[in-house]
């Protein structure tokens, strides 16, 4: 399995050992406790001596199959999993940091991860610093100053801005730090953090490795030593994956290749689209060779993913006009997903934010977050190109 390429193994990988009665696709097993007749044998289990599950909190195997499926999608040593994507991130964080301790972030994270770091970490004594996205050497200044956690985020949500992330995992590798990587926009068919030095990978498994809107998930890889600490607070603090929601996303994962190829495609047609149209003041994604670290993106990507974001002119007044036009999109606070999905930052990924703070993170009111689905490239663009053009004549006239 391991020498099969991607998308033979986004179908294969980690369901074999958890096929049962002749099936060929991994059951649902929503039984939340595994009993045992033999006492030494479910001691045994209990204590991790031997393969096993005792109770649904802890591990169950549908779950275990979408583990064994992510970890050997990540080329980890080992994965485990979340209820969310947010319960991975708080999790992995409550795991690895302490009273005293001092994480180093970019300022461009998920609106949820931000809040983490300038609401909660603070109130636990935890030192956190915030730099410029892309400001490599603030960084690397901030990483020597001390670190336990370097937190890094690439492409970003909802600007999709791109950090080095070999040179920032060897700059705090080289200061002791564990270095953690959110994989959700690039997903491992376009990125594999791992393999440019991080420690750990995080993915909100809702978003595109399920792929069709309708489970939610977390996940973590990484080293064995790492990963097995974060089960443990997990396992307490019992924010488990459901039986059923990894068996979703075990499904949607099955054609993981095939989604992401497509919707890089449409991602960068789209945004080149977008670029000529004359409302559009700005147009974000790392496939363009205007996006600032466009070369790193292409040095440490496979793809430039199926994310993109693109700002209006005439701010909210536009947006508030432009999405209900379009017929070939959700509007929703989700991505990743079969389907486009468009909505503004102030409702979607930053909603938890205010106003000033979404500016001082340069989120600009009028910006558009997109997520490219896998319809006919064709449509999307006409799409766009009618909703634009049917915007009131008061909007066009002020702009």
């Amino acid at each position: 399995m391991e020498k099969a390429k991607f998308g033979t193994k986004s179908i294969w990988a980690g369901e074999k050992d958890q096929l049962a009665f002749g099936a060929t696709q991994v059951p649902v097993v929503h039984s939340v406790s595994f009993g045992y007749d033999d006492m030494d044998e479910w001691y045994e289990v209990a204590v991790g001596k031997k393969e096993g599950h005792i109770y649904g909190r802890n591990t169950n195997p549908t779950v275990q199959a979408f583990e064994e499926k992510i970890r050997i999608l990540e080329g980890a040593e080992a994965a485990t999993s979340f209820s969310t994507g947010m319960a991975a991130i708080s999790n992995t964080l409550g795991t690895l940091l302490f009273p005293g301790d001092r994480i180093v972030s970019i300022k461009d994270t998920y609106g949820g991860t931000n809040k983490i770091f300038t609401e909660f970490l603070p109130k636990q004594q935890i030192d956190v610093v915030l730099c410029d996205t892309g400001d490599h050497d603030a960084i690397e200044q901030e990483i020597e100053r001390g670190c336990k956690v370097l937190y890094l985020e690439s492409p970003t949500n909802p600007t999709v801005k791109i950090t080095d992330i070999k040179r920032m995992a060897s700059a705090g590798k080289a200061a002791g730090a564990i270095v953690v990587v959110d994989n959700t926009f690039a997903t491992p068919v376009n990125q594999n953090p791992l393999e440019l030095g991080a420690d750990l990978v995080i993915h909100s498994a809702t978003k595109f490795l399920g792929g069709h809107a309708d489970a939610l998930g977390g996940s973590v890889c990484g080293s064995k030593e790492l990963v097995e600490a974060v089960y443990h607070y997990r396992e307490i603090n019992g924010a488990t994956l459901d039986p059923m929601a990894a068996y979703l996303l075990l499904r949607g994962m099955k054609t993981l290749k095939l989604r992401i190829d497509q919707q890089n495609k449409n991602a960068q047609e789209i945004a080149e689209f977008l670029k000529i149209i004359e409302l559009v003041e700005e147009v974000f994604y790392p496939g363009l060779e205007t996006h600032p670290n466009h070369d790193i993106a292409k040095e440490q990507m496979n793809g430039f993913g199926g994310m993109l974001s693109f700002s209006v002119k005439g701010g909210v007044e536009t947006v508030r006009h432009l999405l209900p036009k379009l017929k070939f999109a959700n509007r929703a606070a989700n991505l990743g997903s079969v389907e486009t999905v468009v909505g503004p930052s102030r409702t979607t990924s930053h909603v938890e934010c205010t106003p000033e703070e979404r500016a001082a993170m340069g989120i600009p009111e009028g910006l558009i977050r997109y997520s490219a689905g896998i319809e006919d490239i064709d449509d999307l663009k006409q799409d766009l190109e009618q909703a634009f053009k049917a915007l009131p004549s008061d909007i066009m006239i002020k702009n």
